[in-house]
């Protein structure tokens, strides 16, 4: 006796199959918009350095079998802003932006800001959801702020302001509206300033290469 086979109907099911696994990767990485204080305080380790290599790497297997893949990309450390005491040579990340990986170019010319998580296993791990950008893109008020300023106000909240009404509620925060005024995420507030918090425990925007005044953190009106 032969069983119904229904040919259309289980290619009908593979395909809504396929398009559902599709349309979870496609959905799976998704990041709000950060300003880079909010980046740097948010991080477990922030370097400078150059990309000198690119391995792939099997770490195991998913729920359904599939073999799980890394890519790990061999960095020579220039400068270390945040993170352990010894020199980070590797940063692992997914192997497509569909999973949030982060792709690098491996020439070894082209140096990075690179913020990123801490594993386990003192291996530091990125995703495009983190703040990676190149060096020479970077306004000199963003390195200075890697050094001590963004460190200053980490303890601030910067809050992302979209579209109107928005406002703070609260002293220790700073109102974030690039995206509003500017319509871009890299606008004046995240190249040029820094959410710094003062003497009286409350938050503002400070602008400028020199480090905060005296003046300016006893201020009483933020």
């Amino acid at each position: 006796m032969k069983m119904p086979f229904n040919v259309n109907g289980i290619l009908c099911t593979l395909a809504l199959l396929l398009l559902w696994r599709a349309e979870e990767l496609a959905e799976a990485c998704s990041c709000a918009p950060v300003h880079p204080q909010q980046a740097f305080c948010n991080a477990d380790v922030v370097i400078r350095a150059k990309v000198v290599g690119e391995s792939e790497l099997d770490t195991g297997n998913d729920i359904y079998g599939n073999p799980i893949k890394r890519i790990q990309y061999e960095v020579k450390q220039i400068k270390m802003f945040k993170g352990p005491t010894q020199d980070i040579d590797a940063i692992f990340t997914a192997p497509m932006s569909a999973v949030c990986g982060v792709t690098l170019d491996v020439a070894g010319k082209k140096e990075y800001l690179i913020s990123g998580k801490s594993e386990a296993n003192g291996r530091m791990h990125v995703t495009l959801c983190d703040y990676i950008m190149p060096w020479d893109s970077l306004s000199s008020t963003q390195k200075k702020g890697l050094t001590q300023r963004y460190q200053m106000g980490c303890e601030c909240k910067i809050v992302r302001c979209p579209s109107l009404p928005c406002e703070i509620s609260a002293p220790e925060e700073c109102l974030w509206t690039d995206m509003m005024i500017e319509k871009q995420v890299h606008g004046r507030q995240a190249n040029h300033y820094a959410c710094v918090k003062r003497a009286d425990g409350s938050c503002s925007w400070y602008r400028g290469i020199a480090s905060p005044k005296k003046e300016f953190l006893d201020a009483d009106d933020p």
